[in-house]
């Protein structure tokens, strides 16, 4: 009996230490692919603070300006554009961004345009209406891509096919911290026109200030949809980083009890043997 105990131990050994070996591993390449995906968050953001300054300084010294991007309206229908990960094993990353989303969906219609595989079978098996499910894989949208998924929720916001546009993303704080939250696209809510000129509205738009805004807001879209992608690549990376260097420890622990234990029930096989050969040379 204690012989089956011994190799049932050491069994488990060798499957703990496989597992520990796949962690460990996992663990390391998300550290690595850390570096460029920190770099890609720094390189966005300079296009997005461009793009926003620009759309607000047009909207604050403009008072006539009349887009169809800045009207409030009654919301009868949302669109959600929810970024999720194609994979698990990142602790909370993908339940927290996709419960946060969910969430905010009750009370009225809703559609929604899911980035990341766990987005779109998370929302396909709620029933929730998909805009399109061509994003599937979060690891594969491109910048372009934003621009298209850009203009995509800016025409249907114009055409009245929507009333609101919601981001809802996970945000990159630190290796050790993310966290999830929305950003609220369209309509606009541009700063108070204080009736003063100041040196930003000399500049001069070509064909028209007008024009250009309704040309930019797509591209404006583009830039926070592309800044929010990033933000969550690096969140998941982050996030399954941590999760595998705990699950590690937790590995290198339970090798430690169980060499522990394995060790007691070789040294209780070894006694017993001694005990049956001493009373059958004494007998």
């Amino acid at each position: 009996m204690a012989g089956v105990s011994v190799k049932s131990i050491r069994t488990r050994i060798r499957s703990m230490e496989n597992t520990r070996q796949i962690t460990k591993a996992m663990g390391m390449v998300a550290a690595s692919r850390m570096i460029k995906a920190e770099e890609r968050i720094r390189s966005s953001r300079p296009y997005f603070e461009t793009m926003y300054d620009t759309l607000m300084n047009i909207a604050k010294n403009n008072d006539e300006l009349d887009s169809v991007y800045l009207k409030m309206r009654e919301v009868k229908k949302d669109c959600y554009i929810v970024i999720a990960g194609d994979r698990g094993l990142a602790g909370g990353y993908n339940s927290g961004v996709l419960k946060l989303a969910y969430s905010g969906m009750s009370g009225h219609e809703c559609c929604v345009l899911p980035i990341g595989k766990k987005a779109v079978e998370f929302f396909r098996a709620r029933g929730v209406e998909i805009l399109t499910g061509e994003y599937a894989e979060a690891a594969n949208v491109s910048i372009s891509d934003c621009f298209t998924m850009a203009r995509l929720v800016a025409k249907l916001f114009a055409d009245g096919g929507c009333d609101r546009v919601t981001l809802v993303y996970t945000k990159y704080i630190s290796i050790l911290e993310q966290r999830p939250g929305t950003l609220s696209l369209l309509p606009l809510l541009p700063p108070e026109n204080t009736g003063r000129a100041d040196r930003d509205s000399l500049i001069i738009y070509e064909p028209d200030s007008v024009e250009v805004f309704r040309a930019i807001i797509p591209e404006y879209l583009g830039g926070l949809l592309y800044g929010a992608l990033a933000e969550s690549v690096a969140s998941e990376l982050g996030a399954r980083r941590t999760a595998m260097d705990n699950a590690t420890k937790n590995a290198d622990d339970m090798i430690a009890d169980l060499n522990l234990k394995f060790n007691r029930a070789r040294q209780g096989a070894i006694t017993q043997e001694i005990t049956e050969i001493v009373s059958g040379s004494s007998g």
